[in-house]
């Protein structure tokens, strides 16, 4: 049956419908609430990931591309549209940003500040995804480039800055046609954060870790990620600051 009038949401409330289910036994066999499926069928919020997506059909036993409409139209629904910028800054993730006599790292005090101000900006600009689509580019580079660029203790503070940029990189990525790119950042972020050494920098990419694996509907792992962390991180909260406090309660 063409559907083409009816938006995501609608679809999957016509065919949970049709499949005598209500919305918190579907949020059921999903691992969702019946909240979060009202949210999905009136549209207020995005569509699930593809691996979601996937999971929602075998519990209507419907084919994922009754939910999703048109072919051409499926990555849009099931991604969420392409950002003009995305490609500028999978070049940069993409790209091996070594130090060189020309192109000198930058001072990590001075990368601290552009991100700092780069998580201004995806908190309180309208249209956070563009802001950070032009600031992402060169912090990618530059956190990278750092990374590579210094010894000791400034060695381990560029890791920790780098886990914290591909971090905020992996809030930009979301919900775009990019998900190899996303789960790289991720990935990457996480081996950064553990070359530093430093506490605060495993809880975020631990955090962003959980999540990835929470959006793909692996609990199993995003529990065992997180408990591992929280193991990690317990003895280091007698005397941690409030910041790692409070990602360790996150």
């Amino acid at each position: 049956m063409d559907l083409p009038e009816l938006t995501f949401g609608q679809r999957l409330k016509l065919y949970r419908e049709r499949s005598g289910k209500t919305r918190a036994v579907l949020g059921g066999l999903v691992g969702r609430s019946a909240e979060w499926v009202k949210a999905v069928e009136t549209d207020r919020i995005l569509p699930p990931r593809v691996h979601m997506l996937d999971r929602i059909a075998r519990a209507l036993r419907v084919d994922v591309s009754v939910l999703v409409g048109e072919l051409s139209n499926r990555s849009t629904v099931v991604n969420g549209p392409e950002h003009p910028a995305l490609a500028a800054v999978r070049d940069a993730v993409n790209r091996l940003a070594l130090p060189s006599s020309s192109s000198p790292a930058r001072p990590l005090a001075e990368t601290r500040l552009r991100l700092d101000a780069a998580w201004r900006a995806r908190h309180q600009a309208p249209d956070h995804r563009t802001v950070l689509g032009v600031l992402l580019p060169g912090l990618v580079r530059d956190a990278q480039q750092a990374a590579l660029a210094y010894d000791g203790d400034e060695r381990r503070q560029a890791h920790a800055l780098l886990a914290e940029v591909l971090g905020l990189a992996q809030m930009y990525l979301a919900y775009q046609p990019a998900a190899e790119l996303l789960w790289r950042v991720t990935d990457r972020a996480m081996v950064a954060a553990q070359e530093s050494g430093d506490p605060e920098a495993l809880a975020r990419a631990a955090w962003f870790l959980g999540q990835m694996h929470r959006d793909a509907g692996d609990w199993d792992t995003a529990m065992t990620v997180t408990l591992d962390v929280l193991s990690a991180l317990e003895p280091r909260t007698a005397d941690a600051s409030a910041n790692l406090l409070a990602l360790w309660a996150r």
